[in-house]
């Protein structure tokens, strides 16, 4: 995927971003952007912060030190609610809900106080190639079905920012790369800031023009995902 020119604006900026719990330093001094429309990777070995570092994107964990900045407002200035309708999560295992697939797209709408027209929750499920699927009971979904309406409920509350925690990894690889392809086209299609988490450098080459490299809570290179991973 190219990479957005640097005239595209700045929409997410960690500054000196950190989270220490009970003197264990998880993320430490993180400083970075995100350009509206770029697409990054976060790569490095297994403790190094990765998926730390994700999480207080969106305050799912909170910063000891440092902020986040979205759009140049500081996010602790955002309901928390709010944040995480602008910065989604699709997590490495889907949670899903019990009830329909409908039900679940609904949820975040619901939150909110709106309910999304049944015309609207069946565009999302096409998007994700379920097309029909909305009366579905969750239960009877396979691994990659499940992953895909995890997709469709976080786009369902209209992110600018989508963060994926190694959202193939737990898929066979058949489903892997089916939902790799099908984030790559909604990220492509609606313009998203996206930040993936992987331990796969072959997906971080085919999905991020650029790379974040993790080690031991800080990050040790950023640049083009072919240098940063080959060095």
């Amino acid at each position: 995927m190219e990479q957005p020119s640097n005239s595209q604006p700045i929409l997410v900026e960690a500054r000196h971003l950190g989270r220490e719990v009970s003197s264990l330093v998880l993320v430490e001094d993180t400083n970075f952007v995100l350009r509206r429309g770029e697409v990054v990777a976060i790569a490095g070995p297994s403790g190094a912060g990765k998926t730390s570092l994700l999480r207080l994107l969106n305050r799912l964990d909170e910063p000891t030190s440092g902020s986040v900045y979205l759009a140049g407002e500081d996010y602790r200035q955002i309901a928390p609610q709010a944040l995480r309708c602008k910065v989604g999560m699709v997590m490495q295992r889907p949670y899903l809900f019990p009830g329909t697939v409908g039900m679940n797209l609904n949820f975040g709408p619901q939150q909110r106080g709106e309910t999304m027209p049944q015309a609207t929750v069946e565009r999302l499920l096409e998007q994700v190639a379920l097309g029909g699927f909305a009366g579905r009971d969750v239960a009877n979904l396979s691994g990659g079905e499940a992953q895909r309406v995890s997709v469709a409920r976080t786009l369902a509350n209209k992110p600018e920012v989508l963060l994926l925690d190694e959202p193939t990894s737990a898929l066979d690889e058949v489903s892997k790369y089916d939902v790799e392809t099908l984030l790559l086209s909604v990220v492509r299609d609606r313009q998203l800031t996206c930040v993936m988490v992987t331990h796969d450098a072959a997906q971080a080459k085919r999905v991020a023009a650029r790379a974040l490299l993790m080690d031991r809570g800080r990050i040790v290179r950023d640049g083009r995902t072919d240098e940063v991973l080959h060095a």
